[in-house]
């Protein structure tokens, strides 16, 4: 029996919508992330170039979406489990790709340190103009 503890999950936690949405905008980080192998990046250029140009190969409008959609399903499934858990974790919680993270894996928030003070105007002489 096959071990299923390599599989890459992607979670889902919207809508049908949103779901693809997340899964666009994954593929989108996964393709320009230097960690994934240019190989591997083949799989969803070829996808949505099928897609735009679909007389390439004779086939049903059913059949263009599943050359699509089996596109990108095997390019996350090629791409390394942490550099995709990376980016989901990422794009669930709002993070940007490259901000640095803190001690708990929470992203670092921007904080400059200050002090300020109120400035008064000084009191108007009236004999100045």
């Amino acid at each position: 029996m096959p071990d299923n503890n390599n599989r890459t999950v992607v979670p889902r936690n919207g809508g049908f919508f949103q779901d693809i949405s997340n899964r666009i905008r994954l593929i989108g980080r996964l393709v320009v992330d230097p960690r994934v192998s240019p190989m591997a990046k083949i799989l969803p250029v070829g996808a949505l170039l099928y897609v735009i140009f679909p007389d390439l190969l004779p086939l049903n409008p059913i059949d263009d979406a599943l050359v699509a959609w089996v596109g990108t399903y095997l390019f996350v499934e090629l791409c390394p489990p942490e550099v995709v858990t990376e980016h989901m974790r990422k794009l669930v919680e709002g993070g940007t790709p490259g901000q640095p993270l803190d001690g708990t894996g929470q992203p670092k928030e921007d904080v400059v340190d200050g002090e300020f003070y109120e400035q008064r105007e000084p009191p108007r002489d009236p004999n100045r103009k």
